[in-house]
């Protein structure tokens, strides 16, 4: 197989600290590929911090479902993260990870760019609907296609003995999407009134997100390839046919597909539970009182995006395990005491003590879930391995949590939703503590060298 890990025997178990220009590499690699990130997962999050401004552009706003159908389409869009990552899962181990990272920022903005300029319901009637939907699909399946690629990027680029804090970087840029979302409402919110922002505002934030992906797609191509030109030729001639097979994955690694779906689905509930709906709550809980809400929201979650960096350096000292088992243990107990207080929250300081609590707790998770699953794969089934484990759990239980909370808070079963969030971390709770081991020499460790001495 062509791009087969080196054997054990080989492999550089007491390779030398990396050099200060394999540090000075492995950070411009990282700034070039994050920043494509955080343009994406801007234009994943613009969709929702600005849906209570448009949905009455492309829904009635007689029909009280109309919040419900919004975020029934942002729920929807999961469903192509699994056919998203595939497709670019396979794409990135068979072309490389600048190809498939550049090709994926370039189809997101273009639908940003798209939304932004579609006609309202009242030019166009349920047209609107339909062209928002077919958009936020292809979004989807670019968002999909990111993750996989991204986290294996990010991991592949970093210097062995910084694996933890170079890839906790996606994270920084994903939970700074949502910042640049959180800000671009804040500015507009302090120079237009409610009505403007319904009217145009809201089309100024797709349309920047559009935009911006300009400069990430010159970033993208000019940043390093992390796969081998041997491995990228064996491919081209044909002589490598493993590289981003369904087949290889499903039958030769099914094991780390497995590990790699069940660690990701109690992070990815919590993840959308604690960064969508809490904000979602705030919003609501401060509603009359101006931008109030959008300041807590916006403080807190750039409180979440400096700490990745921390839980990165950090699991790169005690290992990736007890941040997960940490995270877990958090989530279980802490689930209830947010979604139950935090709408009631009648002071600033109560509201975001309480979200950030939930945002050191969510960090066990996120700061390294993408070198942990990484981690699992060989390099020629990374990306498809890593995105394709991560859309389906996200599919299913993280993209659904804003759409579930909002069914359940409409019919009074706010408490029902809690204990589907708290049984769904503590099931990948057990997988941390039973299944995963700490420090040991994982497949990316035989390939480049062990990350732990």
């Amino acid at each position: 197989m062509a791009n087969e890990a080196t054997s054990t025997a080989d492999s550089p178990r007491s390779a030398p600290v990396s050099s200060p220009a394999a540090t000075r590499r492995a950070v411009f690699n990282t700034l070039r590929g994050s920043s494509g990130n955080l343009v994406e997962w801007y234009d994943v999050y613009v969709y929702t911090v600005f849906a209570t401004y448009f949905e009455n552009q492309f829904f009635d706003s007689a029909d009280k479902n109309s919040t419900v159908y919004v975020y029934a389409i942002f729920a929807v869009t999961f469903l192509m993260r699994p056919v998203g990552s595939w497709f670019f899962g396979r794409y990135a181990d068979r072309n490389g990870r600048r190809a498939a990272l550049t090709f994926s920022v370039s189809m997101m903005a273009a639908c940003s760019l798209v939304i932004a300029l579609t006609p309202g319901r009242e030019s166009i009637g349920v047209w609107a609907a339909v062209i928002l939907i077919l958009c936020r699909l292809v979004q989807g399946f670019a968002t999909g296609g990111e993750y996989g690629a991204s986290a294996t990027y990010m991991s592949e680029a970093a210097t062995r003995e910084r694996r933890g804090f170079f890839s906790s970087f996606q994270y920084v840029t994903l939970v700074g999407g949502h910042v640049l979302a959180q800000v671009t409402l804040l500015i507009m919110q302090a120079f237009l009134d409610r009505g403007q922002i319904e009217e145009f505002g809201w089309r100024i934030a797709f349309f920047i997100g559009g935009v911006a992906a300009v400069v990430v797609f010159w970033l993208r191509r000019s940043m390093d390839e992390s796969l081998t030109k041997d491995q990228l030729a064996a491919v081209r001639s044909g002589a490598d046919r493993a590289s981003g097979s369904m087949k290889e994955l499903v039958l030769n690694h099914w094991r780390p597909l497995l590990v790699c779906f069940m660690v990701t689905i109690g992070g990815t509930i919590a993840f959308y539970t604690y960064s969508v709906n809490a904000p979602s709550m705030i919003k609501t809980a401060y509603e009359d009182r101006g931008m109030t809400g959008t300041w807590i929201n916006l403080f807190g979650l750039i409180f979440l995006m400096l700490l990745q960096p921390i839980g990165g350096m950090i699991s790169d000292k005690v290992g990736r395990k007890p941040l997960l088992v940490f995270f877990g243990i958090g989530g279980v107990l802490y689930t209830y005491v947010l979604i139950t207080y935090l709408p009631s929250a009648t002071s600033v300081v109560e509201s975001l003590a309480l979200v950030c609590v939930g945002y050191v707790i969510l960090t066990g998770y996120t700061s390294i879930n993408a070198i942990v699953k990484a981690e699992l794969f060989p390099s020629h089934v990374r990306a498809l391995g890593v995105g394709l484990g991560y859309a389906l759990a996200n599919s299913a239980f993280g993209g659904t949590a804003p759409l579930i909370y909002q069914a359940a808070k409409n019919g009074g079963h706010v408490p029902w939703f809690i204990l589907y969030v708290t049984v769904v971390i503590a099931v990948s709770l057990v997988v941390y503590i039973f299944v995963l081991r700490n420090k040991s020499e994982t497949v990316l460790d035989r390939e480049q060298g062990r990350a732990f001495q």
